[in-house]
């Protein structure tokens, strides 16, 4: 396992232009700030919409070929991707990309950020 969160996060936005995929757990009692996922370089995707108590983690080789084969990624570019598999008491799913980030940091859920609320890299794996 690469990163767990009691949290329950929803996907939250998917922007094609940056192939940028953001899941997100919204600030409540127990937490005060929000968390999120952030994946760049996103080529392939299965996803629910909502992840309780989430958990990313890897897949074996087989099951990343398979993948791979799927999304059209030729060889010679697949040692700069991760295949990255999303499991949780509400579903599961994969996100093949380049990067990703876990982010923590500001108390408004919706909205422009406050440039005074900075946003925190918990941690972040690359392809």
């Amino acid at each position: 396992m690469l990163f767990a969160s009691e949290r329950s996060f929803r996907v939250w936005r998917y922007g094609v232009g940056h192939s940028q995929l953001l899941l997100r757990a919204a600030p409540d009692a127990g937490h005060p700030v929000r968390a999120d996922l952030l994946f760049e370089g996103v080529e392939a995707m299965q996803l629910v919409t909502r992840y309780e108590t989430l958990e990313l983690h890897t897949f074996d080789e087989a099951e990343s070929e398979r993948i791979f084969e799927r999304s059209g990624v030729p060889p010679r570019w697949r040692s700069d991707r991760l295949v990255l598999g999303l499991r949780s008491r509400s579903g599961a799913g994969y996100v093949q990309c380049q990067k990703v980030s876990a982010l923590l940091g500001c108390t408004k859920v919706l909205g422009p950020d406050d440039p005074s609320e900075s946003l925190d890299v918990v941690w972040s794996l690359r392809g």
